[in-house]
């Protein structure tokens, strides 16, 4: 039975650490690792959220643009999960950034279309929230929703 040793045999060769920690740098020049938290990733995904809610109701209610909500949107969803992979940091992993931004991208767009009915019943609208949205926008409100999901996840990445 061989007793197994600790170090090297006797005219074996071994480096004392492998070659690929040539390309680390020292720890005292190394940065220190962005923090980060879900609860910051929430925060600055709901701030980019609520202000993508925002534009649209000011471009699609005072403006009155229409198809131009969804370069809004696409813009909106790649900020959105931009700023959650900003804040999520290492601490959330990769898939639980794209699902959280992709969340916040929907509920922003929802904000924003209920802030679309709402500034139109303020202008005197009449309509429930369903039958304005489908009678104004039509498919345009399912494909913001689209838009800015895909660029959500697509920015969270």
């Amino acid at each position: 039975m061989a007793v197994m040793s600790e170090g090297p045999e006797p005219g074996e060769r071994r480096l004392d650490r492998p070659p690929s920690d040539r390309y680390i740098a020292p720890e005292e020049d190394r940065p220190e690792a962005a923090s980060g938290s879900l609860a910051r990733a929430v925060a600055y995904g709901a701030i980019a959220a609520l202000g993508g809610a925002l534009l649209t109701v000011l471009l699609g209610g005072v403006v009155a643009l229409s198809a131009g909500l969804l370069v809004v949107w696409a813009a909106a969803g790649n900020v959105i999960g931009m700023v959650t992979k900003l804040g999520a940091g290492a601490a959330v992993p990769t898939s639980g950034r794209a699902f959280l931004a992709v969340a916040l991208a929907l509920l922003g767009v929802a904000f924003g279309q209920w802030g679309l009915w709402w500034y139109a019943g303020t202008e005197g609208g009449v309509l429930p929230l369903v039958d304005y949205l489908t009678t104004t926008f039509g498919v345009l409100v399912p494909l913001q929703a689209l838009l800015a999901a895909g660029f959500a996840w697509w920015g969270a990445r």
